[in-house]
């Protein structure tokens, strides 16, 4: 894979609103693991490479267990995972496949017995971002760190 441009040295005030965003993401009160969780999820959903690296890469760096990041991709068949990042997951993955989904009244209100109001509309941004982060690294073809190194060797 070749990478075709990178936005972030094209138009870094195109991209400020999303990376603003990123940073209110941080320190709106959701858990980080459970943020962490959620980009992993849908990056996994989305085929980016590039995130999923950035992504577990942080988790384990907070403290995330390979067992839990490993199994991500099958958290309806684990116990690993709380009632509370169940639903996150649940919710994340509504919204990733919403041309799929039209976020049913079931995943929502799954979603609305573990989070407030406030967080919920946190959360559905965070949903947000990431699908929009693993779209610009797909479309651009951001390039895995792996493949820096591999490339390097050939």
């Amino acid at each position: 894979m070749t990478a075709r441009l990178n936005p972030l040295a094209v138009s870094q005030k195109a991209l400020a609103p999303m990376l603003a965003m990123e940073n209110y993401l941080k320190n709106c009160g959701l858990e980080h693991s459970l943020m962490s969780l959620v980009k992993i999820r849908v990056s996994q959903i989305n085929g980016c490479a590039y995130c999923l690296h950035m992504h577990t890469s942080e988790a384990r760096a907070e403290g995330e267990t390979e067992a839990r990041i490993y199994l991500l991709d099958a958290w309806r068949e684990s116990e690993l995972y709380t009632p509370r990042e169940r639903a996150a997951l649940n919710w994340a993955e509504t919204l990733t496949k919403i041309s799929e989904t039209h976020a049913p009244d079931a995943d929502y209100a799954a979603a609305t017995a573990q989070f407030s109001a406030q967080e919920m509309i946190d959360l559905s941004l965070a949903i947000t971002n990431i699908n929009a982060w693993n779209r610009l690294s797909i479309g651009f073809r951001a390039e895995h760190p792996h493949d820096h190194v591999k490339k390097a060797a050939a």
